[in-house]
């Protein structure tokens, strides 16, 4: 015997939901929304952070003028592998650092 519904009966979206998915699946719901929330807003912003700072890297040559992490100014004068040497002052002070020691690459235009 089939048991029809009445017909002024409404099923509403949550009626809906509980009815279609399984007990415990509602339960995980909200895990699911905070780690899609992480990973838009802290995982993904430090991922393409890290791509620009290694295209920058990449994109490095003799005469550039860059910052290291600890502040120094200079102007790159070789790059090995993994090192470069920099000349720190006009009296041609020259130190060797690590590729991953380069914080940014400074510009010389005049700002607008």
């Amino acid at each position: 015997m089939r048991v029809r519904p009445e017909k002024d009966c409404v099923l509403t979206p949550t009626l809906l939901l509980a009815v279609a998915l399984p007990p415990g699946v509602l339960q995980f719901l909200p895990f699911v929304l905070i780690i899609v929330v992480f990973y838009f807003l802290l995982i993904r912003p430090n991922q393409k952070r890290q791509q620009t700072w290694q295209q920058m890297l990449g994109n490095l040559k003799s005469g550039d003028r860059v910052t290291t992490n600890g502040g120094i100014r200079g102007t790159i004068l070789s790059i090995k592998d993994d090192a470069i040497t920099l000349r720190v002052a006009p009296d041609n002070i020259k130190i060797e650092v690590v590729k991953s020691a380069i914080a940014s690459v400074t510009t010389d235009e005049p700002a607008k």
